[in-house]
């Protein structure tokens, strides 16, 4: 996997992504990472990349022209016209199903927005995919980029030490993780769950997925609407359900 990030602060991204997982799978050539400086590309003395908006407001915008030169570099240098992301809270909320399909590319392109935006025309011409961390605004699209190539490298096989962690973590068949428990066997009054410590992996499998599925039903109960369960789990959640129920009245 090939990261390309298009970017005002190239420093920011490359210092934030060259550590811990993320760091070591770039140094094992699992994956790649480049910030593109886009004031590179700026025809201004001064590198200026942005202006003030036609019809007036607040806020200045960043031009086009600086923005397509880079990219249509970088498709030059490679060869191919990857997919570009454009970091908006306009853009589909990025969730796991996304991250998924996005990590079976071999190259992908970030575009990271600042001031008041991007000139619509450099969009209409490069951008391909329009992502949101979430329903709030960030002074620019860096950290976004940075928190979308972490999750999506995780998928890429290798970059993990242990590639099953990377299926059977939170939103595997869109439920939750279960609690996880390690050293000692008590601490401060609480014990790890009995079921742990029997070796019996049916039994250990069978609790893992029923406290995923209490968890999903407590903390994020808007996942279960797509979440893959067996008919004895669907049971399971009903009964949860009706437990819930009678609590709460």
């Amino acid at each position: 996997m090939n990261y390309h990030v298009l970017t005002l602060f190239p420093q920011m991204v490359m210092d934030g992504l060259h550590t811990s997982i993320i760091g070591r799978a770039v140094e094992k050539g699992l994956i790649s990472i480049e910030a593109i400086d886009i004031r590179d590309y700026s025809t201004d003395k001064h590198k200026r990349v942005d202006d003030y908006p036609y019809g007036g407001g607040a806020g200045m915008v960043m031009q086009p022209m600086p923005i397509c030169d880079a990219y249509e570099d970088l498709c030059k240098r490679t060869g191919k016209r990857p997919r570009v992301i454009y970091m908006t809270p306009q853009g589909r909320v990025f969730n796991q199903k996304i991250a998924e399909e996005l990590a079976q590319e071999e190259d992908l392109v970030f575009l990271c927005g600042h001031y008041e935006g991007i000139d619509e025309r450099a969009l209409e011409l490069i951008a391909t995919d329009y992502l949101s961390a979430g329903d709030y605004v960030l002074t620019g699209g860096e950290l976004p980029a940075m928190m979308m190539i972490d999750c999506i490298s995780r998928l890429v096989p290798g970059v993990l030490n242990n590639d099953v962690s990377a299926e059977f973590e939170s939103f595997h068949d869109n439920l939750l993780e279960y609690p996880q428990y390690t050293r000692p066997e008590e601490y401060e009054g609480l014990k790890v769950p009995e079921v742990l410590l029997s070796g019996h992996h049916k039994n250990i499998e069978i609790w893992r997925r029923q406290q995923a599925i209490k968890r999903t039903l407590e903390r994020r109960p808007d996942l279960l609407e797509e979440a893959v369960l067996s008919s004895k789990e669907a049971e399971y959640l009903k009964e949860l359900q009706k437990e819930m129920k009678n609590v709460e009245t």
